[in-house]
């Protein structure tokens, strides 16, 4: 069985690639070869590989420049998706669309479940709000969208590799600590797209993260602790909690975007890791296989 994964070189396609079942055969496309805000491309490409399922993981995940690059978050975010979604359609495709947790304005006193309203406060939420609701109307059954949070891997560019750069290179690092969400390894989030993908039914709104809570600083503290005890940190720089409007950014992020999986996990029937023993496992592959550290400087740490 043949399935296509967009956004081939970010984190999660990487990990999609990596957890492939051994029955799929995969085509996995980069932006250089596929452009999914090229209507015309991605007709080509999929009238070409007629798989199975599409994994629409391309994206425009620059949380700050979006709010100054509105028209190329949209472009990839709502036109992508939208373009991907019509392709699906046309062909008697299916689609599994990734989301993201900032589709909620963070207010929630609870856990936020995959039916309660979206009310995006930037530019990024709302273009992938637009994307999610192109897939939903144009696919209808024969999509799923889910979204996530917080998502990290060995591979690219994200929190963690950059806080491992920080914590060695820094006398201090401060992160924000009124921020809380749940961080989520992209082989964990990959290998539920796939239990997905697997059955052929599923489809609407489900939300996947792995278990637990944390803030930005309980994450960063936790980086710290289990990169010393495994060797990756030689010396670890303190982690100094801070608040959110101590650290201003562009871009206008959740208080609280924790979402509710029960439904998704139980649909599954999979059994929940928790986020700091997913974080354990990856930085114990980082220590085994050595990536290359390729880091950008997170929206929330600071170091001075």
């Amino acid at each position: 069985m043949r399935f296509l994964i967009t956004g081939a070189d970010g984190q999660l396609g990487f990990e999609l690639q990596r957890t492939a079942p051994s029955y799929a055969e995969v085509v996995a496309l980069d932006v250089a070869e596929l452009d999914v805000t090229d209507r015309a491309a991605v007709q080509y490409v999929l009238a070409a590989h007629t798989p199975a399922v599409v994994f629409n993981a391309a994206a425009y995940t620059a949380v700050d420049r979006a709010e100054s690059e509105s028209e190329s978050a949209f472009a990839v975010n709502a036109e992508g998706a939208r373009h991907i979604a019509q392709s699906v359609a046309d062909f008697g495709l299916r689609v599994v669309h990734v989301s993201t947790d900032f589709v909620f304005d963070g207010e929630s006193a609870r856990p936020y479940l995959p039916s309660d309203e979206p009310r995006p406060i930037g530019v990024y939420g709302r273009s992938k709000l637009a994307g999610e609701q192109a897939v939903l109307s144009i696919a209808g059954a024969r999509a799923a969208v889910v979204r996530t949070a917080w998502l990290y891997s060995s591979h690219g560019a994200n929190f963690v590799k950059t806080m491992l750069r920080l914590l060695a290179e820094r006398d201090v690092v401060r992160v924000v600590a009124d921020q809380v969400g749940t961080p989520t390894w992209a082989a964990s989030l990959a290998r539920a797209l796939w239990a997905i993908a697997a059955r052929p039914k599923l489809h609407g709104i489900f939300h996947w993260t792995d278990a637990g809570v944390a803030s930005w600083y309980d994450f960063a503290v936790a980086i710290a602790e289990e990169a010393s005890a495994l060797g990756l940190l030689e010396h670890a720089a303190p982690v100094l909690p801070i608040r959110t409007e101590d650290y201003p950014t562009p871009a206008r992020r959740p208080a609280y975007s924790v979402l509710d999986k029960t439904a998704s996990w139980a649909t599954l029937g999979v059994q929940p890791r928790h986020w700091r023993d997913q974080l354990r496992t990856m930085l114990k592959e980082m220590k085994t296989d050595a990536p290359k550290a390729d880091v950008m400087a997170p929206p929330c740490a600071e170091a001075p």
